[in-house]
């Protein structure tokens, strides 16, 4: 049934269009590498001050409110023009174990996020101004954030030459 949506997405006209443009797909994924890029960038920012790194004079708290929006903003963007990627060749890309690998990333980085914000960053006021506070869930969060996300670009990358 999956397999079904997949050929019909991608014999939509936008995905034939996509598929055939020789100037659509290039520009797409241009612009799906640069959102990706503001993605991790934002994201290294905050995990980078979690595990102490960086940013030592700057709140956890503040760091997160300031670029959460900015994250979100850039996640979606990257989103869309994933899924307009994917509308291209679907059955093609979930066939492509790289491709598998990529989303089931994406959803680690979000259960990561999950945990995190639901455990650990509940308590951000009782260590939010000390590095040496850092508790040991933020430090895990940050570093398993920066390998998973580094992971999905280096997987996401090798998907075309697969």
């Amino acid at each position: 049934m999956f397999m079904e949506f997949c050929r019909w997405l991608e014999h939509t006209s936008l995905g034939v269009s996509i598929a055939q443009s020789a100037w659509l797909f290039p520009l797409i994924e241009s612009v799906h590498v640069i959102a990706l890029a503001l993605v991790v960038g934002s994201i290294a920012i905050v995990d980078l001050r979690l595990l102490g790194l960086a940013s030592k004079d700057r709140l956890v708290s503040q760091l997160s409110e300031e670029l959460l929006p900015f994250t979100w903003s850039a996640f979606g963007v990257a989103a869309v023009s994933g899924f307009l990627l994917f509308m291209s060749n679907a059955v093609g890309y979930i066939e492509n174990y790289l491709f598998r690998t990529k989303l089931l990333l994406l959803v680690l980085a979000a259960a990561n996020m999950g945990v995190f914000h639901f455990l650990t960053y509940r308590t951000v006021s009782q260590w939010d101004r000390e590095v040496a506070a850092l508790p040991t869930g933020a430090k895990v969060a940050g570093g398993l954030s920066l390998l998973i996300w580094l992971s999905i670009i280096v997987v996401g990358r090798w998907i075309g030459f697969i």
